[in-house]
């Protein structure tokens, strides 16, 4: 999975390289490009106010809502000036839900220094959908990691830890991130 998943990121980067020096590309992919770059490059704010849904299962997959309920939540970028963390899931899935707490129980120690982007696969943004199309490798939840400098430094499906309600894991990661 992530050797194929890195194969379609390493294309894409030859795509940026083929238009940065000059070499021809179709004018439609030529333009998806170049849209792709100034969609990711724009600031737009970050998903705010995280909180868990109301009535949300952490045994089953019953929970027909999304399990992050947020201000801006539709926005999607990733910020050069601060660590990324970016959360693909959907509703109906209880490792989605639990992923989801362990979020929204840190994001309240990092809200000032992380940029936090939820993306509802099913309900995503124009803008989300560009980002799915770049990081989401097709299994809930998946969480994708960027440094400072706006590099990827994770990316992985399934849930940071064993036990729900566990954020060491997570908190490693967004912790190695604000370095």
């Amino acid at each position: 999975m992530n050797r194929d998943f890195n194969i379609r990121k390493e294309t894409r980067l030859s795509d940026w390289t083929a238009i940065k020096y000059g070499l021809c590309l179709a004018p439609l992919e030529a333009a998806f490009l170049i849209g792709m770059v100034v969609a990711l490059c724009a600031t737009a704010r970050a998903a705010t106010d995280l909180t868990l849904a109301p009535n949300l299962s952490f045994t089953d997959d019953s929970s027909p809502h999304f399990p992050i309920e947020a201000s801006n939540i539709a926005d999607a970028s990733i910020a050069h000036d601060r660590p990324t963390v970016i959360f693909f899931g959907t509703s109906n899935c209880w490792n989605t839900a639990r992923e989801a707490e362990r979020l929204v129980r840190l994001y309240t120690a990092y809200r000032d220094r992380v940029h936090f982007v939820v993306v509802d696969l099913r309900h995503a943004s124009p803008a989300q959908r560009r980002l799915a199309d770049l990081y989401y490798p097709g299994y809930i939840p998946t969480l994708a990691i960027f440094d400072k400098s706006a590099r990827l430094v994770y990316d992985r499906a399934g849930e940071t830890a064993v036990r729900r309600a566990d954020t060491t894991h997570l908190q490693q990661l967004i912790d190695s991130a604000l370095r």
